[in-house]
């Protein structure tokens, strides 16, 4: 069945493990090139696959996005200014409007992360986190 050039525009199958591998899981949000349907100035979608011990590198500051992190597999702890959150259990999740955090692989982990809208300044240097 061919496809019409306006459904190829529009909808894109893959894999979050094979396409977020080159781009640390980032599937969608404002960094895919203008034209990728995966491009959004409105939300970030992360696959995010960590090994044990597996940290962002520094504290996000200055936040003011909102963010859900769900947990897949493994144990995955989220710090938040005051206290830290741990996602256990497979569909464990925490959510937040604008807070300061990290975050820390206690486990091998993979997460699902939606953060809102998406907008440039946020990724350590060299590495979109």
């Amino acid at each position: 069945m061919l496809t019409s050039p306006l459904v190829a525009q529009t909808i894109y199958v893959g894999n979050a493990a094979e396409d977020g591998a080159a781009d640390n899981g980032w599937l969608m949000g404002h960094f895919r090139p203008p034209g990728d349907v995966r491009h959004s100035d409105d939300v970030e979608i992360k696959w995010g696959v960590h090994a044990p011990g597996d940290q962002r590198a520094r504290w996000v500051a200055e936040e003011r996005r909102s963010a859900l992190v769900l947990l897949v597999s493994g144990r995955f702890r989220i710090d938040l200014p005051g206290r830290s959150v741990l996602l256990a259990k497979q569909g464990d999740y925490v959510l937040f409007h604008g807070v300061n955090h990290s975050w820390l692989a206690e486990e091998a982990s993979v997460v699902l992360s939606v953060r809102w809208p998406s907008v440039p300044g946020y990724a350590v240097a060299g590495r979109r986190q």
